[in-house]
């Protein structure tokens, strides 16, 4: 059952493909190399000669359970362009997201993907927020194995295990690199930090609130 699900959310990404952000391929495929010598540069990877491409650069083996013993109980398993190099030009990835009992996949973006999220085992509490011009509404959701949700490119949007046991969920991305911007570590956790002038004023609190989030340990899940 979880294989189908999988399966359905794939084909609803590769229907928009022609609206992502990433180039139509003009070939069958682009295998990226870090060959700089004999490759073509397309979408940020060179390619190799296609005629060398083999059923290895389609192919990511193992995408099992992420350790999820860490302060956000959570574990984020990408399978991008990075991953299957195959990938390059396609865009399109996904990602397993393993959640520990009130595992949290905190707020984030994915700059350059929408991700369309599948539940297969446990129960999660998902949420977006639209922009400043819609003026930041929460949309959210409680999903239950075999449920489907949706968060739109470039969003905030987070995911909570709210179940008593462990969750799993596979992710569809309509970018071979989404990208991904954790919210609090980006904001407090970025290096150099940002001015405590800055961060007091946007949140209008005490500098010592900022300085006492800046010194915290922003763990990051994927």
């Amino acid at each position: 059952m979880g294989v189908f699900y999988f399966i359905v959310a794939l084909l609803a990404l590769a229907s928009s493909v022609g609206f992502a952000y990433d180039p139509s391929p003009l070939q069958d495929f682009c295998v990226a190399i870090n060959d700089t010598k004999t490759g073509v540069f397309v979408n940020g990877k060179f390619c190799k000669d296609p005629k060398l491409a083999n059923a290895d650069d389609f192919f990511f083996q193992g995408l099992g359970p992420g350790n999820t013993s860490n302060p956000l109980g959570s574990k984020v398993t990408p399978v991008t362009v990075n991953e299957i190099l195959g990938l390059n030009t396609l865009g399109i990835s996904l990602a397993r997201v393993d959640f520990a009992p009130k595992g949290l996949n905190p707020p984030h973006t994915h700059p350059r993907g929408t991700e369309i999220l599948v539940v297969l085992e446990g129960t999660l509490y998902v949420g977006f927020v639209s922009s400043n011009q819609d003026n930041n509404r929460l949309f959210t959701k409680v999903l239950n194995k075999g449920d489907v949700f949706v968060f739109p490119i470039g969003l905030i949007h987070f995911q909570l295990n709210v179940g008593y046991g462990e969750a799993i969920a596979i992710a569809g991305l309509s970018s071979q690199n989404p990208g991904v911007i954790t919210i609090a570590n980006a904001v407090f956790g970025s290096k150099p930090p940002i001015s405590l002038e800055v961060l007091t004023k946007a949140f209008q609190v005490d500098k010592n609130v900022i300085d006492y989030l800046q010194k915290q340990f922003w763990y990051n899940n994927s």
